[in-house]
């Protein structure tokens, strides 16, 4: 093929992208619908507090853990062959969590999701690589495929709302069963099947070494988030590391390794990776105190808070769409450079909650930034599958996701820890000597705490104490804000001089 003149796509494949787009869509609900269900299930199957978290988190953190072995599996055994292998996983699991009748059950049919999930964004993403061989179609396709993911996240709690309203909590899995067996049916006549000819067997220690590696790291940075820096927290991370190194060691020596370690020698595909991580970082890492902020200090349902979270993902998906627009027009480095920049007054405005009607300061705060984001996940996204060879598509798509769900989990942990920091300073000065001890302490822990306690306690001090626990709130959500504004504006000014650094050398070299 001439590599000048790439074959373009045809009906064929866009309609097979919109079969593509169903499992992401699946994908994104599946991590915000529960968090609606977590009363009616509480009340129905009594989980401990241990095992509540796990029944929220175990679903993620097995994505994580096992995208980088799905993503190389589905370049052995084929891309189309693992999404069908991995949307009956899905669809059966579905059922399993939503006939649960106990806690731990449900945890394991969660995990089950997990690990059927991690199949889909590398097999979706891998087949896009193979199917839009054009980069500006290739680009426009990553787009709407960043767009069924907001589009999950946006309808999750709507569906969701609807289903509690009329059905039982094991209801919201159900939803999925039906998309999932409509894409067993359309994938074999409209999806073509792609694997690499030259792989060899998947190598199960270095796939236990990755799962062992994402997770540990996650699960600790998680848990620095909760409750701050702790040993415990720190050994996973630590254990992380060293599994990291031991896998990174094993692929040097294997004749054909679960990720090609030549992909990091391509420099673009490097630095859209970071790219894309810390975008996820500032994007994701504000969104744990902007969804309390609306539901605790504003005091909205978790079905409200989620409605005015909709304009949010409204300027993911225009963003998005509006990406292949302005790359026609404006240099590739130049748009994600002015979208964080740009990001950076959105988050600015959101700082603003105490100034402007709050409501007003988050909704178009979140609507700039999502909306200047999106070219960056879009761009970054296409550079990174774009820039590695077609044939490891698979694991160049795992390393993608792998690196936006570090990003996120970094983001939530690190601006976790310094809201939480600032939020017990402000309550350790704000708090007077009529409240409690015990209600004192609780409440200077988290917000969720001060507002148990201030029920507790006669109404005049109960005020008091959530009127100062909602002020100190609003200031650490104001404050690491702020961060993400600098943090965002800083990578603008920084893809900005290294564009421009990139232009004066080769000029030189032209010369």
């Amino acid at each position: 093929m001439n590599t000048l003149s790439p074959v373009r796509a045809g009906k064929r494949e866009w309609i097979g992208l919109g079969v593509l787009a169903l499992p992401c869509i699946l994908y994104s609900m599946d991590l915000t619908v529960l968090n609606l269900a977590v009363p009616q299930l509480s009340a129905a199957l009594k989980p401990s507090s241990s095992e509540l978290l796990w029944i929220v988190d175990i679903y993620g953190f097995m994505i994580a853990g096992m995208l980088i072995t799905m993503g190389t599996l589905g370049d052995r055994i084929g891309r189309r062959k693992l999404l069908m292998i991995g949307a009956a996983a899905f669809g059966i699991a579905s059922v399993i969590a939503a006939y649960s009748n106990t806690a731990e059950m449900l945890i394991a049919a969660r995990a089950l999701l997990g690990i059927a999930g991690a199949t889909l964004a590398p097999s979706t993403l891998s087949l896009i690589r193979n199917m839009f061989s054009d980069p500006k179609q290739r680009t426009f396709a990553i787009g709407i495929w960043i767009t069924s993911y907001s589009v999950g996240g946006a309808i999750g709690p709507l569906v969701g709302g609807v289903m509690l309203a009329h059905f039982w909590w094991g209801s919201v899995f159900l939803v999925s069963v039906p998309v999932m067996a409509l894409l067993l049916i359309l994938a074999p006549l409209l999806l073509p099947e792609y694997k690499d000819a030259e792989a060899g067997k998947l190598d199960l220690l270095s796939a236990s070494q990755s799962l062992l590696a994402i997770l540990s790291i996650i699960f600790g940075v998680k848990k620095i988030a909760e409750n701050g820096v702790s040993w415990p927290a720190v050994a996973f991370i630590c254990l992380g590391i060293l599994m990291a190194f031991l896998f990174i060691r094993r692929q040097k020596s294997l004749r054909h390794p679960l990720i090609d370690l030549r992909l990091f020698s391509i420099a673009s595909f490097n630095t859209s990776l970071v790219t894309y991580m810390l975008a996820g970082f500032v994007s994701f890492g504000c969104y744990i105190f902007i969804a309390q902020y609306l539901q605790l200090v504003l005091g909205l349902s978790p079905l409200e808070a989620g409605l005015w979270t909709l304009p949010w993902s409204g300027g993911f998906i225009i963003g998005a769409m509006l990406t292949p627009v302005l790359v026609k027009r404006i240099n590739p480095a130049y748009v994600m450079g002015a979208g964080f920049l740009l990001a950076s007054i959105g988050y600015g405005l959101i700082t603003q909650v105490e100034t402007l009607p709050p409501i007003t300061a988050i909704v178009t705060g979140s609507v700039i930034f999502s909306m200047c984001m999106a070219p960056v996940f879009t761009l970054t996204t296409d550079f990174i599958i774009g820039s590695a060879p077609p044939e490891k598509a698979g694991a160049a798509s795992a390393i993608s996701e792998t690196s936006a769900e570090l990003g996120g989990a970094l983001g939530i942990a690190i601006l976790g820890s310094i809201g939480t920091a600032i939020y017990r300073k402000f309550m350790a000065e704000a708090i007077s000597e009529r409240i409690p001890d015990k209600a004192a302490t609780v409440a200077r822990d988290t917000l969720g705490g001060a507002i148990s306690e201030a029920d507790s306690l006669p109404t005049a001090i109960g005020a008091e104490l959530l009127s100062a626990a909602r002020e100190a709130f609003t200031n650490a959500l104001q404050l690491t804000v702020l961060i993400c504004a600098i943090v965002s504006a800083t990578l603008g000014i920084l893809i900005f001089l290294r564009h421009r650094r990139d232009k004066i050398k080769t000029a030189h070299s032209n010369d």
